[in-house]
């Protein structure tokens, strides 16, 4: 597995890890559809979690959360709903959140959610 990829991995459970401690439980992870891939769906009684989950290692691109643009927002949205079509469920409420994980090289994980981004 090349490093970006490795980078991305280890992002995405430290997101888990996050929701997880926060009471959350695991929906789906990696969820495909013709449209795309939801990177983490999380969920609460009576709610469902699109989380878009972006990791950098520190440098000059600046923070993760801002390659979530308003076209991958209106991307993330199509794929929520096909998530829910999908499912054939309709929870009473669904947020769109953002996990920016900030990597080091020693492979710590910084993560902050960006609940209801969008």
């Amino acid at each position: 597995m090349d490093d970006r990829k490795h980078v991305g991995r280890s992002g995405e459970l430290a997101a888990w890890e996050a929701y997880r401690r926060r009471g959350y439980r695991l929906v789906a992870r990696n969820w495909r559809c013709p449209l795309g891939e939801l990177d983490l769906v999380v969920g609460r009684p009576g709610l469902i979690v699109f989380c878009e989950v972006k990791t950098r290692r520190p440098g000059p691109l600046g923070e993760p959360f801002e390659a979530v643009t308003p076209a991958k927002q209106r991307k993330l949205r199509k794929l929520g709903q096909a998530f829910l079509f999908a499912q054939a469920t309709r929870p009473p409420a669904c947020r769109f959140d953002v996990a920016s994980v900030t990597v080091d090289g020693s492979g710590r994980a910084e993560v902050q959610v960006y609940e209801d981004a969008f």
